[in-house]
């Protein structure tokens, strides 16, 4: 005998918590973000008493270190804070994943062709970092002084640096655009589809959480010395092209080949500074000259104004050489 009794209603505490897709966004955000802090303030201690990781220096030492002139990071120093963080980011992602049933690639890694995608990435930001340093060599705002690295050690420190920041590109584009912006994307969604029920909720729920993070990355910049406004800007602008590039391939690869060679292109091959920073070891040695809005100044590049049409021009390729493909719906519920 079938028994037609339906099930009983959830409870309120249970509502609360859940929702037709699972875990309430809400609450994904922040068990992610207080799992990914615990974790990295936890390595960052382990880190420092290996004596891999310099201590966390005293407000004296910082005031004096805003006074002093810049040093430039080494390879150590790039590499294990960074990979400490990119390890506990990974971590605390899968283990979102696996409470909210959702495959781990659904958060910006998965899509289709992705090494194309990285690959032809890199290949775009070579390009249009050297055109915009190219730009700024022909209106004599930067000049080339000398070449310091040749040979095998030349070569040697380029493979250096271009994992370091591969690194880099892998851990900001999937602690920014990854899971919080898929998560915040899905609780915007959700609003959007409540407020106005309107078939696009899922568009203008992805592109106001890209909005959001966006600035929030840019303002993420002004730490760093020899920061400008319009650097911070143009860390917004460049990071609103990289969620183009995910809206229209559904993975983070191309950001991240774009970002690793952008960076690297800066640092390494051309000398220049990257948002303020300076490395230990580059191919050329330059200097900026002129104004520092259209030079950049201490910035380096990305504090020349003439990095907004560059980066135009860089919205407009990703419209017209990547597949037109919008994301899957973030309200979709997750997997059993």
């Amino acid at each position: 005998m079938n028994d037609s009794t339906p099930p009983p209603a959830p409870s309120k505490i249970h509502t609360i918590f859940v929702g037709p897709q699972g875990l309430r966004s809400g609450w994904s955000l922040l068990i992610f973000l207080a799992l990914l802090a615990a974790l990295i303030i936890s390595g960052t201690i382990i880190g420092q008493k290996a004596h891999l990781i310099p201590p966390t220096p005293t407000q004296a030492q910082l005031a004096a270190k805003a006074s002093a002139p810049a040093v430039p990071i080494t390879p150590a120093k790039l590499f294990i804070p960074e990979s400490i963080q990119l390890l506990a980011l990974l971590f605390v992602t899968f283990i979102m994943s696996r409470i909210e049933r959702r495959p781990q690639a659904t958060y910006g890694l998965g899509g289709p062709h992705k090494l194309k995608h990285f690959l032809t990435g890199l290949a775009w930001g070579v390009l249009f970092l050297s055109l915009l340093v190219i730009l700024l060599t022909r209106l004599h705002l930067l000049v080339f002084d000398t070449r310091l690295l040749f040979g095998a050690d030349a070569l040697h420190h380029a493979a250096i640096w271009l994992a370091g920041f591969f690194l880099v590109g892998l851990l900001e584009e999937y602690f920014t655009r990854g899971y919080l912006q898929y998560t915040l994307a899905r609780a915007l969604t959700s609003l959007y589809q409540l407020a106005f029920k309107t078939p696009h909720s899922p568009a203008l729920g992805f592109w106001t959480a890209a909005l959001f993070i966006s600035i929030l990355f840019g303002l993420g910049h002004s730490g760093n010395p020899g920061e400008s406004p319009i650097g911070l800007l143009s860390a917004s602008l460049a990071a609103m092209v990289f969620c183009l590039s995910l809206w229209r391939t559904k993975s983070l690869w191309w950001a991240i080949g774009f970002h690793a060679a952008w960076n690297w292109c800066q640092s390494f091959l051309y000398g220049v500074a990257d948002s303020g920073t300076l490395i230990s070891s580059h191919l050329l040695s330059t200097h900026p000259q002129g104004p520092p809005l259209l030079s950049g100044g201490a910035t380096g590049p990305e504090g020349s104004i003439y990095v907004v049409p560059i980066l135009a021009l860089t919205a407009l390729i990703i419209i017209l050489t990547l597949p037109a493909n919008s994301l899957p719906d973030p309200t979709t519920a997750p997997t059993s």
